[in-house]
């Protein structure tokens, strides 16, 4: 199983409540869902970690552990979920999102649709400010598709990993059932 494999290189409960970092939080890191795999922490986790890799800025990461410590979910799985907007996603989610919004919203979208985001001739410190010009640019669609398209892809996710560890654990005592009526 997936989760055995996972398993070695995940922190024992007993490392994580004696680390002197976690230890300085409290109880707010200590509780076993946020460190533990199984398919409620975990597909929580993936919703947390989808919902929260649309945040605007660097803060995915940190707003993925806060709500993960919130919901009681597993916090590496959110943490890392949120790696999925990067330099190259970014901009097609973005879009993406202000085309839902405009859906949404029923805006004229001829008229409205910025130019192209674009980061030639910039350096590489210049590519978020002109990130957050062009999101202003593109005004109420995309302020409405954000939360929508984060809050869709949380429940696609959080329904996806769920299924597919109900489906893989089914299949699994199919094949132990199997294996008991050959042997």
């Amino acid at each position: 199983m997936p989760r055995k494999h996972f398993r070695k290189y995940l922190p024992t409960h007993a490392s994580i409540t004696g680390n002197r970092f976690v230890a300085w939080f409290g109880p707010w890191l200590q509780h076993h869902n946020l460190w533990h795999l199984h398919r409620r922490s975990v597909a929580g986790g993936v919703a947390v970690g989808l919902f929260s890799g649309l945040i605007p800025g660097p803060l995915q990461i940190l707003t993925g552990a806060i709500l993960s410590i919130v919901f009681r979910v597993n916090l590496p799985v959110a943490a890392l979920m949120t790696l999925y907007t990067n330099p190259l996603t970014i901009v097609p989610l973005y879009y993406l999102a202000y085309r839902y919004g405009a859906l949404v919203t029923q805006s004229d979208e001829q008229h409205t649709i910025p130019a192209a985001f674009s980061t030639e001739g910039l350096a590489w410190n210049q590519w978020l400010p002109a990130l957050l010009d062009w999101m202003v640019a593109m005004g109420k669609p995309l302020a409405v598709g954000l939360p929508l398209l984060a809050i869709t892809l949380a429940v696609l996710g959080y329904l996806l990993v769920d299924n597919a560890w109900k489906i893989y654990v089914r299949l699994a005592w199919q094949r132990r059932a199997e294996k008991r009526r050959n042997q």
